[in-house]
């Protein structure tokens, strides 16, 4: 039994450090040097205590990029839309864990180990900020660009082009599609919205398997 608790022990701590770590270690290392470019898009990361997503600004070349999302009836085609919001996350826990007190032991253990993964979209209004829960980011063109072009490869594809996960939504207006990579306790939702805005030109911590060490980090060195 000693043994046991030192060995937990010793685990929570090499988890502390990782995390740690992979907040205060800024990936990249060092800022690009760039111009202030004369355009900027601003993108939105949206938190909760476990997740995060990206809200992408609409406009019509967006709206064109995206255009499936409407045939699953995702209304991003409405004037009133003013952000998509996108994020990447385990299949099972995604797609089974709607509300909390939906909580079920295998989505959480697949989450914990290795399940498939899936985009969830969704549309906003206007976003007013600032609020605890949403941190805003101005980008240029070029990175914004690519930044839709990192979103759009999480996509899996079929002959049809992205697969819709058929019956699978929270609203009449979100849907969840097939996407790329595998979930785990060390790659998940949060790392995956890291490495978009590492492509969008932001620096971000090492390892960010949490929202309050990406945010933290985010706020750190951008």
């Amino acid at each position: 039994m000693k043994r046991l608790g030192r060995f937990l022990g010793l685990l929570l701590v090499v988890v502390a450090l990782a995390v740690a770590t992979g907040t205060f270690v800024p990936r990249p290392l060092w800022p690009a040097a760039a111009a202030m470019p004369a355009a900027t898009r601003h993108i939105l990361v949206l938190n909760n205590p476990i997740h995060t997503d990206i809200a992408i600004p609409v406009d019509d070349a967006v709206r064109r990029r995206f255009h499936f999302l409407v045939d699953a009836g995702i209304p991003a085609d409405r004037p009133e839309v003013r952000y998509i919001v996108f994020g990447w996350g385990g299949r099972a826990f995604y797609l089974e864990t709607p509300t909390w007190s939906e909580l079920k032991a295998v989505p959480v253990m697949k989450a914990l180990t290795l399940d498939a993964s899936v985009m969830h979209v969704d549309v906003a209004g206007d976003i007013l900020e600032p609020r605890p829960d949403i941190a805003g980011f101005d980008i240029g063109e070029d990175r914004f660009a690519a930044l839709l072009d990192f979103i759009d490869a999480s996509f899996q594809r079929g002959p049809k082009g992205p697969i819709l996960v058929p019956d699978a939504a929270y609203s009449r207006f979100d849907a969840f599609y097939e996407a790329n990579g595998h979930f785990n306790a060390l790659v998940g939702c949060n790392t995956w919205t890291a490495a978009a805005l590492r492509i969008a030109g932001l620096r971000t911590g090492w390892w960010n398997p949490l929202p309050v060490s990406l945010g933290l980090s985010m706020r750190l060195y951008n």
